[in-house]
């Protein structure tokens, strides 16, 4: 079968390796330069920095999202495992709690922070084993006919609300969340499937995400594939209700059996001619909500000046991270791990930003966008630098360059709709809704990436084993 994927993404590259791997004949169109999505690179000198990917969860032998990247030839990547008795430190009005990797010893740790909650902590670790293992058993299939649909037809909030009496032990188990956004739809399975997977074991990526991107492109091709750059699909050549090819750049056809999509579904859809998707249909995804976006401070530090913490810092000065979008007021501080010696480098500060906050720049271009842009940009960085200096004492008077990124950026960087960091946002009251089947309602029209089912590295990766399982009936 011929396969075009939309989108070289991770959940593009994933499922273009898994299906050219089965023997399929992939094509991969990237409209960018570079693919990637989310988990390009940029150099700044002599430090690397990333956009979006950070670190990742459950990579031993024996964890959730080991047996995936073995399959996708990812282990073999220079993985630094983070601290295991602090992988994630938060930081909740002032007061230190860290996460200890390992569902016992976290339970115990946070029994020592929180002697009274002991029950309820073993109670949420039994809850992250079960979802553990409905992936483990599930292995592709379609989650929303598995075990695994009793935990997204429950609210995450109304889990811990039950669960904890105490507010501030509610807040410090999600304070670990700016992987996600936090309201009281989420539901508990994709709460506890992304902080679960990170309690097995946490893993940095020395040198940069772009390594995972240039493995899976690698491997496409060494599987008899191809992923073409600078090739934006403009348009489709349909038969009745199915897809013959696309056309890139608005003169170029390709055709194919199948198309894949790894692009927002709401940039998507207009794309297709009327007739094969019903217009209630296309309607109704582009009314979806979306995530927040993400504002990102890019640090290069001054050589030997700033210890580097081998682990990732989560601080907070909102007062309930699930009833409001805490930009601002919360921040994480992740350490890029160093080529030698125990300085840093490089460092990233980021917080959640609202679309709205940057929509008035929404039709200017990169490198273009005016004095007005430019301040704001420095404003926010310093204010999160502020907040960083405050818990970080040798970060101050050693920061040698700052460069920025927000919603805008990701959007034209990364193709994401308004920036948006997680895509669809999902409701465990409204799953039909919000959790998009693998195949649209066309004859040979497939989804994948993180708008569908789940986001973050192990969602996404999940997805596209899906598709791959579908895809090779």
């Amino acid at each position: 079968m011929k396969i075009i994927i939309i989108g070289a993404g991770l959940g593009g590259l994933e499922s273009g390796y898994l299906l050219s791997k089965a023997g399929h004949d992939v094509c991969v169109l990237e409209k960018n330069p570079k693919p990637g999505g989310c988990l390009q690179t940029f150099q700044r000198g002599n430090c690397t920095f990333d956009t979006g990917f950070h670190y990742v969860g459950g990579l031993c032998e024996g964890d959730v999202l080991h047996p995936f990247f073995k399959e996708l030839g990812l282990l073999q990547l220079p993985w630094h495992q983070l601290d295991t008795d602090c992988f994630d430190e938060v930081l909740w009005n002032g007061q230190s709690y860290g996460f200890a990797n390992g569902y016992e010893n976290f339970s115990k740790k946070m029994s020592e922070y929180f002697p009274k909650e002991e029950k309820s902590f073993q109670t949420y670790v039994q809850l992250l084993r079960q979802i553990a293992d409905c992936l483990a058993q599930n292995d592709g299939a379609n989650l929303l006919e598995a075990k695994t649909a009793e935990f997204l037809s429950q609210s995450a909030y109304h889990f811990l609300q039950k669960e904890f009496s105490d507010s501030t032990v509610r807040n410090v188990l999600s304070g670990t969340s700016l992987k996600m956004e936090l309201n009281e739809m989420t539901p508990l399975y994709i709460f506890a499937q992304s902080n679960g997977s990170y309690l097995q074991s946490a893993w940095r990526l020395k040198g940069g995400g772009h390594q995972i991107i240039d493995a899976l492109a690698k491997g496409i091709i060494s599987n008899g594939g191809k992923v073409i750059t600078n090739a934006e699909v403009t348009g489709f050549k349909v038969n009745s209700d199915s897809i013959d090819g696309v056309i890139i750049n608005t003169k170029e056809t390709m055709n194919c059996d199948a198309v894949v999509s790894d692009i927002h579904p709401a940039v998507l859809l207009p794309l297709l001619p009327d007739g094969v998707v019903r217009k209630v249909h296309t309607k109704r995804v582009c009314a979806l909500r979306n995530s927040a976006g993400m504002f990102t401070a890019h640090l290069k530090l001054k050589p030997g000046k700033v210890a580097y913490r081998n682990r990732n810092i989560f601080i907070h000065e909102a007062s309930n991270l699930w009833h409001e979008i805490p930009s601002m007021k919360s921040v994480c501080v992740h350490f890029s791990v160093p080529e030698s010696g125990n300085s840093a480098q490089s460092i990233d500060l980021f917080t959640p930003m609202e679309w709205s906050d940057v929509a008035r720049f929404a039709d200017t271009k990169r490198g273009q966008r005016g004095s007005e842009y430019e301040e704001f940009k420095a404003q926010t960085a310093q204010r999160l630098i502020q907040t960083a200096q405050s818990y970080l004492p040798d970060l101050k008077g050693n920061i040698e360059s700052i460069y920025t990124s927000t919603p805008l950026t990701y959007r034209d960087y990364t193709g994401t709709y308004e920036g948006s960091a997680f895509g669809i946002l999902k409701d465990y009251d409204r799953l039909l809704a919000t959790m998009l089947p693998l195949q649209a309602p066309a004859a040979n029209l497939y989804y994948t990436g993180q708008n569908v089912n789940f986001h973050g590295v192990l969602g996404v990766t999940f997805t596209a084993k899906a598709l791959a399982a579908e895809l090779c009936k």
